[in-house]
C-alpha cells in the first residue's frame, strides 16, 4: 500500500450565485480507507462528491488522484481512472430488466481494458454482480423490470453498477436511505467484503449507527465547511457537530 493518498482533494470550493455550497473543503484519503461523510441536509456532501466525479465543475480547489490532477475532468475520464459513485436517487432504465441494467457499465472501456478487450458472456457476468448484492439466483427478481423493483432492490442494482465498474475508489451516495433495518443489515456485510478486498470506500450518510461500524474515519460537513475529523466518537463528541446536528440553546 503506498504511502501517498489514493485521493487528495485541497481548497474545494464550489459557489452557486453568491451560496458558498462547499468552502476551501480538504482532506486526504488512503488507500483502502472507508470514509464516512455526515453532516445535516444541504450541508454539502453531495456536491463535494459531485465536485470529485466531474458532475460539478469547481469554483477553486484541486482534486489529485493517484497524484494526478483530475480537477474539472469530465465524469466518464474519471470513471477510467478507476471512481465509480452511486446516485442518492437511484437512475434505472426502468423499461430494461435489472439485469440489462448492466450493460453499460459492463460494456464500459475501463472494463474492457481490465478485461484484455475481451467481454466474455455479459449476460452471466450481471447476473453474478447481481447475486453479490443479494439478488437471489433462483429466483426470477434479476428477470423484472426496474420500473416494478422494490426501493432496496433498486438500491442493490445501484450499488452493482458501481461494483461491475472495478473501481478502485467506490463512492456511495445514501445507499442505506430509505431501506429497512433488516435490508441494511444484509447490505453491510457486502460493503465489508469490498472494502477487504482492496476497494476504497467513501460513504455519505445518515444512517450514522450503519456507518459507524464499518468507517476508519469520519468528516463532517456544515454549510460547506468541514467541521470535524477523525474517529467516530471523537467527532460526535465535537462540540461544533453538536451545535450542528442539534442546534445551540441560543438558537
Amino acid at each position: 500500500m503506498s504511502a501517498s493518498p489514493l485521493l487528495n482533494v485541497s481548497n474545494l470550493s464550489k459557489y452557486f450565485g453568491g451560496v458558498k455550497a462547499v468552502n476551501a473543503f480538504s482532506f486526504k484519503l488512503m488507500e483502502g480507507e472507508l470514509l464516512g461523510f455526515i453532516g445535516p441536509n444541504g450541508s454539502g456532501k453531495t456536491t463535494v462528491v459531485n465536485l470529485i466525479t466531474g458532475f460539478v465543475k469547481p469554483s477553486g480547489g484541486e482534486v489529485t488522484y493517484r497524484g494526478q490532477n483530475i480537477t474539472g475532468w469530465a465524469p466518464y475520464k474519471i470513471v477510467r481512472l478507476g471512481i465509480a459513485r452511486t446516485f442518492q436517487m437511484v437512475r434505472p432504465f426502468y423499461q430494461l430488466p435489472a439485469f440489462k441494467n448492466m450493460i453499460i457499465p459492463l460494456y464500459s472501456p475501463r472494463v474492457k481494458g481490465m478485461a484484455g478487450g475481451k467481454y466474455g458472456d455479459r449476460d452471466a457476468i450481471a447476473l453474478d454482480l447481481l447475486e453479490e448484492v443479494g439478488f437471489e439466483r433462483d429466483s426470477f427478481v434479476a428477470y423484472k423490470i426496474a420500473s416494478v423493483l422494490p426501493q432496496g432492490y433498486l438500491k442493490r442494482l445501484e450499488l452493482a453498477k458501481g461494483i461491475a465498474l472495478q473501481p478502485d475508489l467506490l463512492i456511495l451516495d445514501e445507499l442505506f436511505s430509505g431501506l429497512s433495518l433488516a435490508e441494511v443489515a444484509s447490505i453491510v456485510p457486502i460493503i465489508e467484503k469490498l472494502r477487504y478486498g482492496g476497494m476504497t470506500i467513501i460513504m455519505i450518510e445518515h444512517r450514522l449507527k450503519e456507518l459507524f461500524r464499518i468507517a476508519d474515519r469520519v468528516i463532517v460537513l456544515n454549510f460547506g465547511e468541514k467541521i470535524a475529523d477523525g474517529l467516530s466518537k471523537e467527532v460526535m463528541e465535537s462540540d461544533e457537530v453538536k451545535k450542528a446536528y442539534l442546534g445551540s440553546e441560543e438558537d
